[in-house]
């Protein structure tokens, strides 16, 4: 490259990598490369029956022009009516964050385990108030991941929250439940959302190793830069979380009242309308970002270093302007997003090239990222 492009106002050819990778996440036909502890792993059958069922709909009614006609235009109203209720509900941060499954209690137990001095007695009643997160650290203590690492009493299951947190540790809480809160905020229940759901995982998973990375290189905060790197897609979540749920509702109760008519040809539309990924991928370029920090206002957060980052990313015009910590965060995403669009065979080796001088990744920070495995967040 005959001039640089590091760190000044971002290029619009980033622009388009960065959207290609978003795209790749919501719009991309492609099942995610599997990791272990895959999420939401349960629905995986439903997914695959869903989607077969919807091929074998939709090949059937290509080859009956009525029934053709009938899906696109039942189809197309379908969509229609989700994508007017989305852009009221995502037209409101309050809205967003009501059908979210975000609250103050896990944004303020993330604050305290990246704090100076991290204080059980502070989190136990947090994680008791969070009867989903109890469940998940109880379930990892009885795991036989963990019982070797207990006392000679391993063989009994410990249910006691205190005996837990204990037993875990600080450290391995502070790996744990920024874990578990992203997960449990992940959309799920929803067979045909499962693929995206695992491509955002994979990609916030990758970045959160990428952040480790940066973090043992340079001696920074390594509690922050892993929460907030793995929440980094918290306003890309929600957006998706809020229209799959749009979209389940209105789909669901479409497909009722067809059922109800026992008109076969307008069951067999409903049933093999898609969610709208692409009206979706737009809605999260618009909205993710801003959310990010939006969110964690409404909840009173204005003054949290979370919050900080995340209006930082949004804000700033140039990677340049940015504090410590969101430049490290800015890096750590985009060696994930190389990483991902890597493994699809999705970008050259030039606009790798301007990713890394545009996020000024040095030649010792990519030969760190490089040497990590990615196939797994190490948790303990």
């Amino acid at each position: 490259m005959a001039i640089s492009v590091a760190g000044g106002v971002k290029p619009g050819k980033i622009i388009e990598i960065e959207h290609r990778l978003q795209a790749q996440l919501i719009v991309g036909k492609g099942k995610p490369v599997s990791i272990p502890d895959e999420i939401y792993s349960n629905l995986e059958d439903d997914a695959n029956k869903l989607e077969i069922e919807r091929e074998a709909i939709r090949a059937r009614l290509e080859k009956q022009h009525k029934a053709q006609a009938l899906y696109k235009a039942v189809s197309t109203q379908l969509i229609s009516s989700v994508n007017r209720a989305i852009e009221h509900q995502l037209s409101s941060v309050e809205l967003v964050l009501e059908h979210s499954k975000l609250d103050e209690k896990q944004v303020l137990l993330l604050e305290l385990l990246y704090s100076k001095r991290v204080d059980l007695a502070r989190i136990r009643p947090l994680v008791i108030d969070l009867p989903w997160l109890q469940r998940d650290l109880i379930n990892m203590i009885n795991s036989p991941t963990f019982r070797h690492r207990r006392p000679k009493t391993s063989g009994i299951q410990v249910t006691d929250i205190k005996l837990v947190l204990n037993y875990i540790g600080i450290e391995n809480l502070q790996a744990l439940i920024p874990y578990f809160c992203l997960r449990h905020l992940m959309p799920s229940g929803q067979p045909q959302l499962l693929w995206v759901t695992r491509k955002l995982w994979r990609y916030s998973v990758i970045s959160a190793i990428a952040a480790q990375a940066l973090v043992e290189l340079h001696n920074k905060d390594r509690a922050f830069a892993y929460s907030c790197s793995l929440m980094s897609q918290l306003g890309t979540t929600c957006v998706i979380s809020n229209c799959a749920k749009m979209f389940d509702t209105t789909w669901g109760t479409w497909l009722r009242e067809a059922s109800a008519s026992r008109d076969k040809e307008l069951y067999d539309a409903v049933m093999a309308t898609e969610f709208p990924a692409m009206d979706v991928y737009q809605q999260a370029l618009t909205h993710s970002r801003p959310l990010n920090w939006q969110l964690l206002n409404s909840l009173n957060f204005e003054q949290s270093r979370l919050t900080k980052t995340f209006k930082a990313i949004d804000e700033s015009l140039k990677y340049a302007d940015l504090d410590e910590d969101s430049a490290l965060i800015e890096r750590a995403n985009c060696f994930a997003r190389v990483y991902l669009l890597k493994e699809a065979g999705n970008i050259t080796s030039a606009e790798c090239r301007l990713m890394y001088d545009y996020y000024e990744i040095s030649e010792q920070e990519l030969l760190r990222l490089s040497a990590k495995n990615y196939r797994k967040l190490e948790l303990l």
